[in-house]
């Protein structure tokens, strides 16, 4: 991979990594405003949102990125000039449409989600502004994410970066401050706060749209679209343009609809399944917890190796095509050994910290700190399902078999549709989450058998490593329930944000330098990592 790539993929990553961050911390004075129901009422705007979104996209930025670097490569750079004029204008219409389509369908998908004409002081009319509110957005993120893909394409990735990082910021600004004005300043309501924190996504978008639009002023003179042809134009059609692009994109509009497809069969079913259980009473809180406020701790970890992961796809895909599978092999193990070696201890890490982990996040009271401990405890774990579907999803499609991504998928959004009802009227909660992990474990598994048959790719070492990284995270977990053990004779975390940031503190550092020197004392490091970082330990050991 070139340095420039390299560089590229590092800066991309860097600024994904750091607005997801931010688009945790921000709940956590939003939570503290809004509480729980806050919480649910904007999960039923936004999470109806993120759908449409998807849809109105089509995954047209990564194809546009895939499509630009293929002709801007031969020096066709007329087609590229060509697709970034239709693509806009495409856009433009699947935005107005998907915009349209989610405002008059609102009160629809509101009383889907309500589960009832009123939930805890929570009305379908209250839903229904929600969800109009957020679907501004839709006229403008559309063609955001279509010329993030363009500067993408001309492997510049500091504009997608620097773009999506200001574009958090705006909205995390204006949702904070208006939900602050609206409910302490105006004493407006917490419907109408909700409203404009929701908003604030249009708010983002426009503020990222503003910082593309300055780097193509700085540099338009050095973009490749600007240079004359090196070659004859291809002279493609809009409708051969279209085919070519959508067989790129398809693959992407299915898996990054992962979560957000999982999620949203929550919004639309926990609420009846746990009235039509007789929990009323706690249905909406409890949504918001299982929605919003945990899975943002829990993608923490997923982001992170995800990341890692995923900048070996490239390398898959260069592999299989000049059928290297030594060095294929070698590529997808290093994938998963990344992505088991950091979530596996991170994910079960948190489980064992979920009462300390979610009191710092949110520890008032209207956020139900009981109830959030045990869906945290069961869901940090799901976090290694999550990553490992992504990365097995991005294999498929380096190895050029994309439509195996996509059975996958549909096979655990099947298996989620048909145990999540049942399963929340038993479990609560905690049914949610465990129709989550057997739909992602349905979809793996076939996932694997796909890599095994059509890679030739053998298990069998990655299993056995699998193993030893299982047994470090059980003695990691003993140490870690021992410090915290320990450190309650002196210090509760219950109630208080800062004693629970020093068990945090002290728990992850012993923990993590146990896992850390069990595993380079195993040459586990130098295996997955290479011998310069087992060097590295070595030396600071010395």
């Amino acid at each position: 991979m070139s340095s420039k790539l390299l560089r590229g993929t590092f800066i991309l990553t860097l600024g994904t990594y750091i607005s997801r961050v931010l688009g945790m911390i921000y709940l956590i004075p939003f939570g503290a405003m809004v509480g729980a129901t806050g919480g649910a009422l904007f999960q039923y705007g936004y999470n109806q949102y993120t759908i449409f979104l998807s849809i109105a996209t089509m995954g047209f930025p990564a194809a546009v990125s895939k499509f630009v670097s293929k002709y801007n490569s031969i020096g066709d750079y007329e087609t590229t000039r060509k697709m970034l004029r239709a693509g806009m204008s495409v856009m433009l219409v699947t935005g107005i449409i998907a915009f349209s389509l989610l405002y008059m369908s609102a009160p629809f998908f509101a009383e889907a989600a309500l589960g009832a004409t009123e939930n805890n002081g929570v009305t379908i009319e209250h839903v229904v502004y929600v969800i109009r509110m957020v679907s501004l957005a839709l006229l403008v993120v559309p063609i955001l994410s279509l010329v993030r893909g363009f500067f993408q394409g001309h492997q510049m990735m500091e504009p997608t970066a620097v773009s999506q990082v200001i574009e958090q910021i705006a909205r995390i600004i204006f949702l904070l401050t208006a939900t602050y004005l609206t409910l302490k300043v105006f004493n407006s309501g917490l419907v109408i706060a909700i409203g404009y924190a929701t908003f604030a996504a249009l708010i983002g978008a426009f503020a990222g749209l503003f910082i593309l639009y300055f780097y193509w002023k700085k540099r338009k003179d050095q973009l490749l679209s600007m240079q004359p042809n090196l070659v004859p134009s291809a002279n493609i059609t809009y409708k051969e343009m279209f085919k070519e692009l959508f067989s790129y994109a398809a693959p992407y509009v299915f898996v990054g609809l992962a979560i957000p497809l999982y999620q949203y069969i929550d919004t639309n079913t926990f609420n009846k399944a746990m009235i039509g259980a007789g929990y009323r009473n706690i249905s909406q809180d409890l949504l918001a917890i299982v929605t919003l406020y945990v899975p943002k701790l829990v993608m923490i970890p997923v982001s992170l190796a995800t990341a890692f992961g995923l900048t070996l796809i490239p390398a898959i895909t260069e592999n299989f095509t000049s059928k290297n599978f030594d060095g294929l092999k070698r590529q997808i193990d290093q994938a998963m050994l990344i992505i088991l070696f950091i979530v596996l201890p991170a994910s079960f890490g948190m489980s064992f910290l979920s009462g300390p982990a979610y009191t710092f996040f949110y520890g008032s009271e209207s956020l139900h700190p009981q109830l959030g401990e045990d869906i945290l405890f069961w869901y940090a774990p799901v976090a290694l399902l999550y990553s490992l579907f992504t990365v097995n999803a991005a294999i498929l499609q380096g190895i050029n078999k994309q439509k195996f991504a996509v059975v996958s998928l549909m096979l655990g959004i099947i298996l989620k549709l048909s145990l999540n009802i049942p399963l929340i009227k038993l479990f609560q909660g905690s049914g949610s989450i465990l129709a989550t992990a057997l739909g992602y474990s349905v979809s793996l598994l076939y996932g694997f058998i796909m890599i095994k048959r059509h890679a030739g790719y053998s298990y069998r070492m990655l299993f056995k490593r699998f193993l030893l990284m299982g047994i470090l995270t059980f003695i990691m977990g003993a140490v870690v329930l021992s410090v915290q053990w320990l450190l309650s004779f002196f210090i509760s975390y219950e109630g208080s944000r800062l004693c629970s940031a020093v068990i945090i503190l002290m728990t992850a550092v012993i923990g993590g330098s146990v896992y850390l020197y069990l595993a380079y004392r195993l040459k586990l490091l130098g295996k997955i990592f290479g011998q310069r970082l087992n060097r590295f330990f070595k030396k600071k050991a010395n």
